[in-house]
């Protein structure tokens, strides 16, 4: 039997080759590409990215109205209560945002999709020689997480300060929120030390240097 398919193996061999000649494509250089592509970044990734993409087209970003006020309170309540503890400086920020950020200067920004409200993000003012604007505030529903909704919050609030002409965003986080982190680096945030924060849970401190 061995000696049967070691004949069958050579005709189908040339078999194979004379289809390889024959043909525009080499089958064997097309799978090796393919092999390579995946191993660069898997299918399922692949597939993963553009269903964000595909989603991120139902997802918009608008200006607050005071009937999201409930909204944004929820929202940010929501994620710190889940990692951390409500501290005063949010309570002031989240029960009275026209007062403590829009008043002040400050902005903020809520993301839609299919027009229900599933994130937030905030721009706050800063009295500081060295920062114009604190990105602040950012929540995410858990059910609208991995549509890229922070990321558009994020972009949208960097490319607000450039329309403001700011020069030094500053932010304040916690390394236990990672993802966090992570989006924060791809916008261009850098780590920075020594500065006075207001809450217990920041450990960690970023600026982004805008350049207009």
């Amino acid at each position: 039997m061995a000696e049967k398919f070691e004949k069958q193996v050579v005709d189908v061999g040339s078999a194979v080759q004379e289809i390889l000649e024959s043909s525009r494509n080499n089958l064997w250089e097309a799978i090796e590409e393919w092999e390579y592509l995946l191993e660069q970044k898997s299918l399922y990734k692949r597939i993963v990215e553009h269903k964000k993409l595909r989603e991120a087209k139902d997802v918009k970003i608008v200006p607050f109205e005071e009937k999201y006020a409930k909204d944004f309170k929820a929202l940010n309540e929501e994620w710190i209560s889940t990692y951390f503890k409500m501290e005063s400086a949010d309570h002031q920020s989240l029960d009275h945002p026209k007062e403590y950020i829009l008043d002040r200067g400050g902005e903020i920004f809520i993301a839609l999709y299919q027009d229900e409200v599933v994130g937030s993000c905030a721009l706050i003012k800063m009295n500081d020689p060295q920062y114009d604007y604190e990105l602040a505030k950012m929540a995410v529903s858990p059910k609208a997480q991995g549509k890229n909704i922070g990321w558009l919050l994020g972009s949208t609030i960097v490319n607000r300060v450039k329309e403001l002409g700011g020069r030094n965003l500053y932010l304040e986080s916690n390394t236990l929120l990672k993802p966090a982190i992570n989006l924060y680096q791809k916008l261009g945030f850098e780590k920075v030390v020594g500065r006075a924060t207001p809450y217990e849970r920041c450990n960690i401190q970023m600026e982004l240097k805008i350049h207009l």
